[in-house]
């Protein structure tokens, strides 16, 4: 009976949960209600982390069956939802797929990959025109239903405008009753999926599909080539550097984004009367020379020079640099000969043969073209070209202009053998045994590949594992060939075009290879790349990753299957596919877990769990503001630009984030690194300088606040009345009062006054900036006299526009009448500080909450998945329980009348502001940073408790957040 009455108990909660929500989506939105159950608009917008794709793969995680009536299914829809398919059958989810052959557009492989699943019937309603795209999902009492515009495609799914309404009902809803009813009317009309339904559907598919692939070339032949946004701009920065008197210069751009063309564009603004294109293999040499005539037209006069073709006298030559590079051809040409040359593969101009056609032509403009000019051989590209970069765009832009194929990874976990996880050091036995070949073939048929038949590059640790790995992939039918640098040009060609070839006879599968295919080979036609190595390198793994990235005919995707050991630097993957050069553990926590949301395109991102686990570990033990680091890739950095980089430059070329420097204990500063670490660097500056760049640099420069910054550029010029000054400044260029509060911060912080406890004033003893005078502020007079060195009046400049960058780009967008950005990352110093109190506060002396009686202030801290080894009586048990519900706890040994819990209750009517800062983790090494989650209130009436294992009374206290925390963010945050 009791067991009765709960489940009645949490139905008729439940009915009156879906009300409330109903009354906010339909009636009245300002009405209180959970989110969860609301009706809800789903639509694609990877800026909010929102996608079609995110609601549907969470729905399916939690259901415990699913109905899904769909008109289109392709393989690229079927491939983004492959791992929480694969992660629901494990768990025995019983599902139910209607769907049609309508148009006969459905792919048959999709419908095949469906047959593998055996807790999902499929069916094929063929009787009438079927165009429905419903998703239901049954979870205990609830119902979910997703209904509108998305087919089952990966466009659908993550980047197409597509409009969704999400309901959620009881079973017993008219609404649910009757979609129900409806689909088990189309199921009991409709064909079972079965092999020979799809094979006689295949046929009338094939027939179908060569008409819309001929009207599809009939579009393509009738498109005007018109240059893309990066070509237009390259073009444009081009012509600059030539007005400019430059004559070469290096365009980094990563794989497929139409290089060639762009080429051909300037080529077109330049108009040489002799043109030479360089190549590194002939292969490719006819193919540049069509692109050329596609935007120059067929006119022009144009031929190669290879080992078959020599076509000397042509305006506009095409030759390998093999050929050109013979003392008897380049003796045909003077020197002057070509007005433009263009040089393919520049990252491989560091060789001899590169070298001699370099240093003899004197062209009137050289360019080169490089997807990776960061080479290990130690050849400096960028110096070759007067460290002159036209445009430069990476994989991350690339994607976000849709110029790439869209790729879907799976990191999945290595195999345990014998019980050893592969990793770094693993013995070649375990390599190649037969258990992880097994496994290897199990994973590359599940996550298969887009078009008929895979042509996939697999990457190994070691030549010896290619090999035996190849051999032993021929065994089990697989047709492959293992390949590295000791093998001719000729094997490498051969095995490539077999590769690339549609025909079954002759070809093969796959290319096992170490590090050949990294760069300069482009297979346009890879569907499928598996890494079998551990990553030890970012540039690496997108050089990897970027060989199945070249768009072609019939391939909609490339599956990149990546095998996840215990190797020692996982945390370079996330860093890799998200471009991120932050290097902030916490963001790439974040993207491992809802990377899919935020990636551009159509591409997904997906950890399973041991997986994510293994990259986890490895981002708590790195330390990513270790100096080896950060030499790394300063180096990197200044062999680019050729000099020593301005703080700006480490932006705008997608270098490490400077922060990474200021944070580190040993450097403190731009100035203190180049002072230890490059020769070049010669400026001397005196103790209190230092200390005052250090100080700017740690506090300040972080762009958190504007109003330091501004300061402090005024004080470079005008000493007295600075105050007056930055208000007036600030309410002009960023419509910001600057309150008396404020002013008082603002001086507290530049007098050292801010900070309380005895080791930070004395670290900072000489970092005073201003002095009182009067009603305003002067500059000090040790300020006065620092700034009369010319050298720190220019490093503490430069600093100063950095950190306004900073705060241009990240944290200008304020809440309300705030200095905080919503979703930004605040530590405790800086909430002190922008909340304008008198003095810091340290995290002990806060304890999760504190109020300030001279702000009015009350600033709430929440850690989320508390650290097992943090003692009980400060172990709260806070929970969201909804984006915009937030239940938490107060300090012990408080009841309903302790005077903390009296201000949060009567915070509405005493006019005090609550601010919610929520972070991840607690154990990370580097600086505690949460984030700003705006403001919120507290609810209903406080709930006295006794706290676990420590027997001590606390409250707790239920907050509305005024604003609902964006849904990527809470699904990270709650995970």
């Amino acid at each position: 009976m009791d067991n009765l009455a709960r489940v009645t108990s949490a139905k008729e909660v439940l009915e009156k949960q879906i009300m409330e929500s109903v009354k906010t989506g339909f009636i009245d939105n300002s009405y209180e209600s959970l989110e969860a159950y609301r009706p809800k608009l789903i639509y694609n917008d990877c800026d909010k982390g929102n996608t079609v794709l995110a609601n549907i793969t969470k729905e399916l995680a939690e259901c415990d069956s699913f109905w899904f009536s769909v008109a289109f299914i392709t393989k690229s829809g079927l491939v983004v939802l492959k791992e929480t398919l694969k992660e629901i059958s494990e768990k025995g989810v019983h599902g139910r797929i209607l769907t049609t052959d309508y148009l006969a557009f459905n792919e048959p492989g999709a419908l095949r990959e469906l047959l593998k699943f055996s807790n999902i019937e499929v069916k094929v309603f063929t009787k009438e025109h079927f165009h429905t795209k419903g998703y239901m999902f049954k979870k205990g009492e609830r119902n979910t239903f997703v209904v509108g515009s998305s087919n089952l495609t990966q466009t659908a799914l993550k980047e197409n405008k597509e409009w969704n309404l999400k309901v959620t009902s009881l079973e017993q809803g008219e609404l649910i009753q009757e979609t129900l009813g409806e689909f088990d009317l189309m199921w009991k009309q409709a064909e079972v999926l079965t092999e020979n339904w799809i094979s006689e559907y295949e046929i009338i598919y094939r027939e179908s599909k060569k008409i819309r692939d001929a009207q599809k070339i009939v579009r393509i032949k009738q498109h005007t080539l018109e240059p893309n946004k990066m070509q237009i701009e390259a073009t444009r920065n081009l012509e600059e550097l030539r007005e400019a008197g430059q004559d070469k210069a290096l365009l980094i751009s990563a794989t497929g984004t139409g290089k060639t063309y762009l080429s051909a564009f300037d080529v077109a603004n330049f108009k040489p009367k002799k043109m030479l294109f360089l190549v590194h293999r002939e292969q490719i040499l006819k193919q540049a020379m069509e692109s050329f005539k596609d935007v120059l037209g067929e006119g022009i006069k144009a031929g190669l020079l290879s080992g078959t073709t020599k076509k000397y006298d042509a305006d506009y030559l095409f030759s390998t640099v093999q050929m050109m590079s013979k003392p008897d051809i380049m003796q045909k040409f003077g020197a002057g000969y070509f007005d433009y040359i263009c040089l393919d593969e520049t990252h491989r101009s560091g060789a001899e043969s590169y070298q001699r056609i370099i240093n003899y032509f004197k062209p009137k403009f050289l360019l080169g073209m490089t997807a990776t000019p960061e080479r290990t051989d130690g050849f400096d590209i960028y110096s070759q070209f007067d460290h002159n970069i036209a445009y430069e765009i990476r994989l991350q832009q690339a994607m976000q202009e849709k110029m790439l194929c869209p790729f879907h990874y799976f990191g999945i976990t290595e195999l345990i053998i014998d019980g050893n996880v592969i990793d770094d050091t693993t013995e070649f036995k375990y390599l190649v045994s037969g258990q992880r070949v097994d496994n290897i073939i199990d994973k590359i048929e599940f996550y298969g590949h887009s078009g008929d038949r895979v042509k996939g590059l697999m990457f190994c640790s070691r030549k010896d594992e290619a090999k035996e790995l190849s051999r032993l992939f021929n065994e089990r039918n697989y047709h492959t060939i293992a390949l590295c640098g000791d093998d001719s040009q000729d094997a490498r060609e051969d095995a490539k075009s077999r590769l690339e070839q549609d025909e079954i006879a002759g070809s093969l599968d796959y290319i096992f290879t170490v590090d050949i295919f990294n760069e300069g080979v482009d297979i346009p036609a890879i569907n499928q790349v598996v890494m079998l190595r551990p990553t030890q390198s970012a540039i690496i793994f997108v050089q990897q990753l970027g060989r199945g990235l070249r768009k072609a005919m019939n391939k909609d995707y490339v599956v990149i299957i990546d095998f996840i050991g215990n190797y020692a630097k996982n945390f370079l993957i996330p860093i890799a596919l998200s471009g991120d050069r932050t290097y902030n553990k916490d963001a790439i926590r974040k993207y491992i877990a809802e990377g899919n949301r935020v990636i551009p395109g159509c591409s997904t991102v997906n950890f399973d769990t041991i997986a994510k686990q293994r990259i986890y570990a490895t981002i708590d033990t790195a330390n990513f503001s270790d100096v080896k680091l950060i030499k790394e890739e300063y180096k990197n950095l200044k062999n680019m630009i050729g000099r020593i980089p301005k703080l700006t430059d480490f932006e705008k070329y997608g270098s490490i984030d400077v922060m990474r420097i200021f944070e580190n204990k040993s450097l403190g500063s731009y100035h203190n690194f180049l002072k230890k670490y490059d020769d070049d660097y010669k400026i001397e500056l005196t103790t209190t300088q230092e200390e005052m760049l250090a100080f700017v640099s740690q506090k300040i420069a972080n762009g958190k606040r504007i109003q330091e910054l501004q300061v402090l550029k005024r004080l470079l010029k005008y000493q007295t009345g600075i105050m007056k000054l930055v208000a007036s400044d600030l309410k002009k260029d960023y419509g910001k009062q600057f309150t008396m509060a404020a002013q008082d911060n603002v001086a507290r912080v530049l007098t050292n006054n801010f900070v309380t406890n005895e080791a930070g004033k004395k670290r900072f003893s000489n970092s005073i900036f201003l002095e009182k005078d009067g009603e305003d502020y002067n500059a000090s007079a040790t300020f006065e006299k620092a700034i009369q060195g010319e050298n720190f009046n220019i490093l503490l400049d430069e600093l100063l526009d950095f950190g306004i960058c900073r705060y241009n780009s990240i944290y200008s967008k304020t809440y309300k009448n705030t200095d905080f950005e919503l979703y930004q990352k605040y530590t405790y110093e800086d909430v002190c500080k922008l909340l304008n109190w008198d003095n810091n506060m340290v995290a002990l002396n806060i304890g999760g909450y504190k109020y300030d009686e001279n702000t009015n202030t009350f600033p709430v801290f929440i850690n989320y998945n508390k650290d097992e080894s943090i003692n009980d009586s400060i172990k709260y048990e806070d929970r969201f329980v909804s984006p915009s519900r937030l239940i938490a706890l107060s300090k012990q040994s408080r009841t309903a009348e302790s005077k903390d819990i009296q201000h949060i209750y009567n915070a509405k009517e005493n006019g005090t502001k609550i601010y919610l800062f929520v972070r991840k983790n607690k154990d990370d090494n580097t600086s505690k940073e949460f984030y700003f989650l705006g403001e919120m209130n507290a609810v209903g009436e406080p709930k006295e408790i006794v706290m676990k294992n420590v027997d001590k009374n606390a409250v707790e206290i239920t907050y509305k957040l005024e604003t609902a925390v964006r849904e990527d963010l809470f699904e990270y945050l709650v995970e």
